[in-house]
């Protein structure tokens, strides 16, 4: 049988910050997170939190997890999708049926003991399984709770699916990304889906902030809409300014040139002579001094204007020589510029590799899974670079035991699809 759990409370903030200064402590050790979820949003939301040292438990679905785990292509050395084995890093798992009312109690015991809760399911579901901040915050007052969706908890788009294309469609960055004369282009990269999970971190280390303060927990309610609105900087103040309604524009900034992708001999890079001081240290490196007394180009104001003369002539210039010979060019003058790389450049980055950024981490059938490395670089409490992403159901068995679940307790709650320890994950 069960044995009783005397501690139901979560653990005070005071306690993890004083933990936190411990030597080689992680920034956020001992907070910890449950999160429920699918993708992207949520699941890159608790890696953030991870990545931080919290200890953060994925609560999948005994039959199947996390839809990511079944997305192309497979780390064929871990028998895992790889995208998986990345986006999951410093994980646990936890294969749970939510529905059931079994697992609906052992949830509330995690619950119980939890800090945050970070989920991006269907709004409105976690309130139909009775596990939403209302249910759960009479059990945890102090409990910070994020829910992250398309469109957010209300409002008429609330109950919509809400996919990181449909956020960036309407949040307008798809009006503004690509060329004056193409169609209309998504970002490269989830931009929507990452940007939510990153408002969704900072959103949680706030209400954490908060709770120390006053021992308040609350909900948090972001979403890929919002987060792709929010990015609208430039075009916001344009608008509100002179109601020009911004277009796009390929790479070329909306308020300064040049600043954009300019062809070479032997492919692309980019220059950035935005101000003042590296537009004249830009026309003295290519020998267009005597741009400074022409009216087109004399201020950034006509610049803009005549942009396309402009680059014209700058392409003049550089299609007679390779990227790297402008590259060196620029950068001796000081002027900001860059290579455009593909990927393939870009994971064999010589500065990249210099400064440790991708690392090796652990399966947990003990094979090695390259990471990406977490841009956050704290001098006192370093990014954790512990696991790659769980296997199903990985640590199902532990965190019963520790709730006071028994063997022949943990061997029947399998048995009826509860919920699935690592490599009993039901097929049917």
């Amino acid at each position: 049988m069960r044995k009783t759990n005397t501690s139901l409370t979560h653990q005070n903030t005071k306690e993890l910050l004083e933990m936190n200064m411990q030597p080689n402590a992680s920034a956020l050790q001992g907070l910890k997170v449950l999160e429920v979820g699918n993708y992207i949003a949520g699941p890159y939301c608790g890696t953030l939190l991870a990545d931080l040292g919290a200890t953060v438990t994925k609560i999948e679905d005994p039959r199947e997890g996390d839809v990511v785990r079944g997305f192309a292509p497979m780390n064929e050395a871990v028998g895992e999708s790889s995208a998986f084995v990345t986006l999951n890093r410093n994980k646990r798992s936890i294969a749970l049926d939510l529905k059931s009312e079994r697992g609906r109690e052992i949830f509330l015991s995690l619950a119980r003991t939890a800090d945050v809760i970070v989920e991006n399911i269907r709004p409105g579901a976690m309130k139909r399984l009775r596990l939403d901040y209302d249910t759960l915050s009479e059990h945890n007052p102090g409990l910070i709770y994020l829910s992250a969706s398309g469109w957010g908890q209300d409002g008429p788009l609330a109950a919509n699916a809400g996919l990181d294309i449909m956020a960036q469609a309407r949040s307008g960055l798809m009006s503004v990304t690509g060329t004056p004369d193409g169609d209309p282009v998504k970002v490269g990269v989830p931009v929507c889906d990452i940007g939510c999970a990153m408002y969704g971190a900072i959103a949680v280390l706030a209400a954490v902030n908060h709770r120390h303060q006053t021992g308040e927990g609350q909900r948090i309610d972001v979403s890929l809409f919002e987060s792709g609105v929010s990015y609208a900087i430039w075009e916001f103040a344009r608008y509100n300014a002179s109601g020009e309604i911004p277009m796009r524009r390929g790479s070329a900034h909306q308020t300064a040139a040049p600043y954009q992708a300019i062809r070479a001999a032997d492919g692309w890079f980019t220059i950035g002579a935005a101000t003042p001081k590296t537009w004249l240290a830009f026309c003295a490196a290519f020998e267009f001094e005597w741009m400074l007394d022409d009216e087109r180009f004399a201020t950034n104001t006509a610049r803009m204007d005549n942009r396309a003369a402009l680059i014209e002539l700058i392409e003049a210039r550089t299609l007679g020589n390779t990227r790297a010979h402008w590259l060196q060019l620029l950068d001796e003058a000081g002027v900001p510029a860059a290579p455009i790389n593909d990927y393939s450049q870009v994971f064999a980055d010589e500065h990249l590799l210099a400064r440790d950024f991708f690392w090796e981490s652990e399966h947990s059938n003990g094979e090695r899974v390259l990471q990406v490395g977490s841009p956050m670089r704290l001098s006192k409490t370093p990014a954790v670079r512990h696991s790659a992403g769980p296997v199903l159901g990985q640590n199902t068995a532990e965190a019963l035991d520790e709730l006071g679940y028994s063997q022949a307790d943990i061997a029947e709650l399998s048995a009826e699809g509860v919920i699935a320890v690592s490599g009993s994950a039901r097929n049917d």
